[in-house]
């Protein structure tokens, strides 16, 4: 199978065009100058022999005519001005108008062609006259080529003129097309889970609409499932939210009968797989909503008030946890301003600070802080917990993923749910270790 594209840096439909065309093009041109030449050619001996038959036999009949004029080879080279012999009956030069010219009579009439100081001429030589006077015209076989190179070259010229602006013309047009590709390719950069819209043909070339037609037929597939995925995720937390909730209730109800010793030790086991189970429920939901949910509209965020309300929303599970939990703000400073949807701004810095506290040793200290450097806004979220093993941070954003060997419960969900908010907000969130290895810092700034 013969490749029409190169490899590499050269596969490009512009690139192959001009690799396919251009050596065409020039093949082309150098076809039309050769025939233009060979027919021009065979155009100005046919013509020019007539004119040498003509003259010849005009003098071979009017013997009382002697051409008297006297050429230069010069002139017989550049003008093409024919050269005129007439012999006698003995073979005998009579009357030349170029005396340089040593060409002796031809044995036959006739046209030939001959070599004479290392010039060529085309010679016409008539049968003997009554009196046995024979006539000879020659011209300079220089000058029909030259003239034949000229007049192939004047109808040469508009094509290779041509040329230029052909291949032109071909990479503006190939330039359109590469730009209808691009911009069906930034569409369909731009899809995601949450924007699964069909691409349009408007517009598409026909040799690309199968493609997009086929991407269109994935999209929908693709919605199909996410959909699919959705429901079922939603559904399942639903229908474990009534049952846990219930076994949650009767749990409470058998406390109070619960004997001390070891059986309230196993009871309080059991009673904390049921609230992680009830965490990771409500979790599932909150994703599930989350994905499912159109994006908010941006609007001009004041990072500071928006801060504050998470605290104040999170401040009782740092009372129970005996963790100090505070905001730290620049006195003074400009406040700090984010431009993205609020809603999303909200589940980011609620499951940053959630987690923080939640990994936090009893007794700890979370500190949020609220920087402005460079004018570009960013939030620290500081704790004194056990920190995060290098190797591992790339994997903490996954769903499910949790930390081998940390005794905190949760359900893995806090930081994928942070980090696919924080992308519809234009965020990045970075995770880096505290530099005394005292804790963790979860650093949030436009991305």
């Amino acid at each position: 199978m013969v490749h029409v594209f190169p490899r590499g840096s050269m596969c490009s439909l512009r690139r192959a065009l001009l690799l396919w065309l251009v050596p065409l093009f020039i093949l082309v041109g150098l076809a039309s100058a050769a025939f233009a030449y060979w027919s021009y050619g065979r155009m100005v001996d046919t013509f020019m022999d007539d004119q040498m038959e003509q003259l010849a036999q005009s003098i071979s009949s009017n013997e009382g005519y002697m051409p008297q004029m006297v050429l230069t080879l010069e002139r017989a080279h550049q003008w093409g001005t024919y050269v005129t012999q007439v012999f006698g009956g003995d073979r005998a030069l009579q009357v030349t108008t170029l005396p340089e010219l040593r060409a002796g009579l031809q044995p036959e009439q006739g046209f030939h062609d001959l070599q004479q100081d290392g010039s060529g001429w085309r010679v016409f030589t008539t049968a003997a006259s009554p009196t046995g006077h024979r006539v000879q015209v020659l011209q300079s076989s220089q000058f029909r080529s030259r003239l034949a190179v000229e007049r192939a070259g004047a109808a040469i010229v508009p094509i290779l003129l041509l040329l230029p602006l052909a291949m032109l013309v071909l990479w503006s047009v190939v330039a359109a097309v590469s730009r209808a590709v691009q911009d069906i390719g930034r569409q369909a950069a731009q899809q995601d889970e949450h924007n699964l819209s069909q691409l349009t043909l408007e517009r598409v070339p026909a040799e690309i609409k199968p493609l997009v037609t086929s991407f269109n037929s994935l999209l929908a597939r693709l919605r199909d499932a996410f959909a699919a995925q959705h429901r079922f995720v939603q559904d399942a937390a639903h229908e474990l939210r009534t049952p846990i909730t219930a076994v949650a209730l009767q749990l409470e109800n058998v406390r109070r009968d619960l004997p001390a010793g070891a059986c309230r030790q196993s009871f309080a086991q059991l009673e904390s797989g049921v609230q992680r189970a009830q965490r990771l429920v409500d979790q599932l939901l909150k994703m599930s909503r989350q994905e499912a949910a159109t994006p908010d509209p941006a609007a001009t965020v004041d990072l500071e008030a928006q801060l504050r309300e998470s605290i104040n929303t999170l401040i009782g599970l740092a009372d129970q946890r005996n963790i100090d939990l505070g905001l730290v703000a620049g006195a003074g400073a400009p406040p700090a301003a984010l431009r993205c949807a609020c809603g999303d701004l909200r589940s980011v810095l609620d499951n940053l600070i959630e987690n923080a506290l939640r990994y936090t040793p009893e007794g700890g200290v979370v500190d949020v802080r609220v920087l402005n450097e460079g004018g570009k806004p960013a939030v620290e979220v500081v704790d004194n917990g056990p920190g995060i093993p290098e190797d591992m941070l790339p994997r903490v954003f996954d769903r499910f993923f949790r930390v081998p060997g940390n005794g905190a419960r949760g359900s893995g969900l806090g930081l994928a749910i942070a980090q696919s908010a924080a992308q519809r907000c234009g965020l990045r969130i970075a995770l880096r270790n505290r530099e005394d290895g005292s804790g963790l810092v979860a650093r949030v700034e436009p991305a």
